[in-house]
């Protein structure tokens, strides 16, 4: 049996191909997101970091539709974000973390996984309410689904996980008990190339 460490995070030739024909595609069709950044220059720090672009197929593979957001010129990365209209479809009906996965399944409810071991796996991190933010700025984004945030651990401390959505022109930030899920909320993932 394999452990999560034990993965080879690594793709095929023609994965690789495939996968950035895709994005690259994406890439120029969204420039609003991107103004002022070139795709060959992503894709030059894509194929110098193979596991990065493991953890992108896996962003994509799952729905999430990944795209470049921006450039952090301190420490030379691509962001990346899920930009996929509505939360992603094979990430969806999971808890927020493992403590709230294991409370409902002591209730004889089977969900999905949760946000926090699933964010791991993949190699991103969770959207913060500031970037779910952010991103907004570039779209609108679940308009009829929700998508977990990263939640600042004294919320969670108290039992709380937060959730965000945009409706009536606004980005709505609420919270739930860890435990709920739902098959309109899923998550948002963040990579930094």
């Amino acid at each position: 049996m394999n452990n999560i460490n034990s993965v080879k995070k690594e793709l095929l030739p023609e994965q690789r191909e495939d996968l950035l024909r895709t994005l690259k595609t994406r890439f120029e069709n969204n420039m609003n997101r991107h103004e002022g950044l070139e795709w060959a220059k992503v894709q030059a720090k894509l194929e110098a970091n193979l596991e990065k672009l493991w953890s992108l197929n896996e962003m994509e593979s799952t729905g999430g539709e990944p795209d470049v957001v921006g450039y952090d010129k301190e420490t030379g990365e691509y962001i990346f974000y899920d930009c996929s209209a509505e939360s992603p479809k094979g990430r969806r009906q999971a808890c927020y973390d493992r403590e709230g996965q294991e409370e409902r399944e002591k209730q004889g409810l089977h969900p999905g996984g949760n946000v926090i071991d699933m964010a791991a796996a993949m190699g991103i991190e969770p959207l913060t309410e500031e970037q779910y933010r952010e991103l907004q700025k570039l779209g609108n984004f679940d308009t009829k689904t929700q998508s977990w945030l990263k939640t600042p651990s004294d919320i969670r401390k108290l039992g709380g996980a937060l959730f965000a959505d945009y409706r009536f022109g606004h980005v709505f930030v609420y919270h739930n008990t860890a435990p709920c899920f739902y098959s309109g909320r899923a998550f948002r993932g963040s990579l930094r190339v």
